[in-house]
């Protein structure tokens, strides 16, 4: 009888984390880095969960020393950017205030890219939303 109890609470305990998964879910990226290597992992990690959780949302966040991640002419990650922007479950937006201070305009920007005011008050109220947070850096 024990076996019995034993496999059914393994049973129950594999089939919620099966439901768990499949629920979806909402993630913010922060990037700050002008580490291309850290715009590269960044584009892979949203790559693969927005294909594994196509119901779920996924939103990057660019600021700081970002900007030329999303920059059309400097950009290493321009070809799969453009590609996942056009996923509806996917976003890209960029700190205002950081490509002003860089002298870009929207012009500027990979095409599907948008503009925030302000990334870290993006971040916080998407946070404050429920939104889970993925820092991307080395």
């Amino acid at each position: 009888m024990k076996k019995y109890i034993i496999l059914l609470c393994m049973l129950m305990g594999s089939t919620s984390l099966v439901l768990a998964q499949e629920e979806p879910i909402k993630i913010v990226f922060d990037v700050t880095s002008d580490d291309t290597a850290v715009h590269g992992y960044t584009i892979r990690h949203v790559e693969y969960m927005s294909e594994e959780y196509p119901d779920s949302q996924f939103q990057v966040v660019m600021y700081s020393g970002a900007y030329d991640m999303v920059n059309k002419d400097k950009s290493t990650v321009a070809d799969e950017l453009e590609k996942l922007v056009k996923k509806d479950n996917v976003a890209f937006v960029v700190c205002k205030a950081t490509i002003d201070r860089h002298n870009m305009t929207d012009s500027d920007l990979i095409p599907g890219v948008t503009t925030v005011p302000n990334g870290i008050y993006e971040i916080f109220t998407r946070q404050k939303e429920g939104w889970g947070y993925i820092k991307e850096g080395k």
